[in-house]
């Protein structure tokens, strides 16, 4: 009997012990890695940086606009550029002398100036663009620096020996907008289309509201696993970001 509970014990403590262990790899504290006047840099993964830059609107005053890094085996993948060539420049020196990886490309992920101002700091730096067919539709009419490799419903890159998804679900903010997922660390890069918590609906100029939450509801679906969302503007954090933005433009 005391050979059977000592058994029972030693098991209980090794399940509390491996537990514990992985709550310890899933938790990760933010922490901001770089800042300069135009650029901040927080780190919210072992692999995963969010870039924010800024842009000056008429409407909503000097605007946070978020992208994404992710990182695997000394490579990267970029969603968003900053607003402007020279935060882009200063991105892109940053990669390469903090992180010393290469960029194997960037990914807008809609045609406004907040996903692409700084696109001809990556072609001088000859680093691929890729994006929907229809933001380089979009970017072309609207004389916007337009990405080089287009895409229809999604697209799989390599970053080291991971990949990352880029993916068309529908319209929302603009005709164009899509995700990127990257399903190493489980984390979306919503980009606009996605709300942070408490926001105002924003700039609607080129939205379709009546689509918006289908749109995000089929994201949502497609990827059950999420556990870190980062929103076009604002602070990241996790699902309830896609249920915040589903209920905001649910047909009343």
């Amino acid at each position: 009997m005391k050979h059977l509970i000592k058994s029972l014990l030693t098991i209980i403590i090794s399940l509390t012990f491996s537990n514990c262990s992985s709550q310890q790899q899933d938790y990760f504290k933010p922490k901001e890695v770089y800042k300069s006047d135009d650029l901040i840099i927080i780190q919210i993964a072992e692999n995963a940086f969010q870039h924010i830059s800024y842009k000056q609107t008429n409407d909503f005053g000097n605007v946070p606009c978020n992208g994404l890094i992710v990182r695997n085996s000394n490579e990267t993948i970029v969603f968003d550029t900053p607003t402007n060539d020279n935060t882009s420049e200063e991105l892109i020196k940053w990669i390469k002398d903090s992180l010393h990886c290469k960029i194997n490309a960037v990914i807008p992920t809609h045609f406004h100036d907040d996903c692409l101002g700084g696109l001809n700091a990556f072609d001088k730096n000859i680093i691929p663009s890729y994006a929907n067919f229809k933001t380089i539709e979009l970017a072309t009419k609207n004389k916007l620096a337009v990405p080089k490799n287009g895409f229809s419903d999604s697209l799989i890159l390599k970053v080291g020996v991971e990949t990352i998804i880029a993916q068309y679900f529908g319209e929302g903010h603009t005709k164009d907008n899509i995700v990127g997922y990257y399903p190493k660390e489980n984390i979306l890069f919503g980009g606009c289309l996605i709300k942070e918590l408490d926001a105002s609906k924003g700039y609607l100029g080129d939205a379709n509201t009546a689509a918006w939450s289908g749109t995000v509801e089929k994201i949502k679906k497609q990827y059950p696993d999420i556990k870190i969302v980062v929103p076009g503007h604002g602070e990241h954090g996790n699902k309830s970001l896609l249920d915040y933005t589903i209920n905001l433009f649910r047909a009343q």
